[in-house]
């Protein structure tokens, strides 16, 4: 497989930081606004505002025909969720994935948050997904290999007694929302690209309380688990440096 890989700038990663510190503020702000009886489009119109209030624009609004700022998909919906008018009930598991555009390059990340008081193996899940992400961020130096990332991830999930979603992946990230590479969750170590300083990823595990297997709903958009078994999402925007791996979504004080 033949990748184009484009290597950022310290002066692009820069402004990728800024892309992303904007998610990462609206997803904090969105978090702490989920409870019970709100609805997703709520959500999404309080996100496209957040974004739009910091000068920048929502990519996902638009990108391939999706209709909204926010992805947002409730339990058995893994990504890509539409938002609606549906109310968020007690227990429910959302997650919310927010993509910006600041002066030409992209940020993206993704939480998963419980509402009100959810089960223990619900808990567990989110904690197992939110590990497998730092699982494999800690795999992004120069000279690993791709897939060091991807089985860091995929050995935590079924570790945990887990899956992990194969359909769906992470990708490069830059001018555009997807770039090359494609990062999957699963794979063997020691394949795929050897990782360089300049590289930007947006690592995505997607897992499962079930089986992988998922499809897409007839809104074309919405993925859902096969067996309706609960899902978790957790995602960062990275850059790799000479130094190591740089989060470039998580919040900052």
């Amino acid at each position: 497989m033949v990748f184009m890989i484009i290597l950022k700038t310290a002066e692009e990663i820069k402004k990728l930081g800024v892309a992303n510190q904007i998610v990462a503020e609206s997803l904090a702000k969105l978090k702490g606004l989920v409870e019970e009886g709100v609805t997703t489009l709520e959500l999404d119109s309080i996100a496209e505002k957040m974004v739009r209030s910091e000068g920048a624009k929502p990519s996902f609004k638009g990108y391939r025909g999706f209709p909204n700022a926010l992805c947002a998909s409730v339990n058995k919906e893994v990504v890509h969720g539409i938002p609606n008018d549906r109310k968020l009930k007690n227990g429910d598991l959302v997650k919310l994935d927010l993509g910006t555009e600041y002066e030409g390059y992209c940020g993206d990340a993704a939480i998963t948050v419980p509402v009100g008081k959810v089960s223990g193996e619900t808990k567990r899940l989110i904690e197992v997904t939110s590990k497998a992400l730092y699982k494999g961020i800690e795999k992004a130096k120069p000279g690993n290999r791709l897939s060091d990332i991807s089985y860091a991830i995929q050995s935590h999930v079924e570790g945990s007694g887990f899956s992990v979603v194969r359909d769906f992946v992470g990708h490069g990230i830059g001018r555009s929302p997807h770039e090359d590479p494609q990062v999957p969750n699963f794979g063997e170590a020691g394949n795929g690209p050897v990782l360089k300083a300049g590289m930007v990823l947006a690592l995505e595990p997607m897992v499962n309380v079930g089986g992988w297997q998922v499809e897409v709903l007839d809104d074309e958009w919405t993925v859902v688990t096969k067996d309706g078994k609960l899902s978790a999402h957790f995602e960062h925007s990275i850059a790799i440096t000479e130094n190591g791996p740089e989060i470039l979504s998580e919040l900052r004080n």
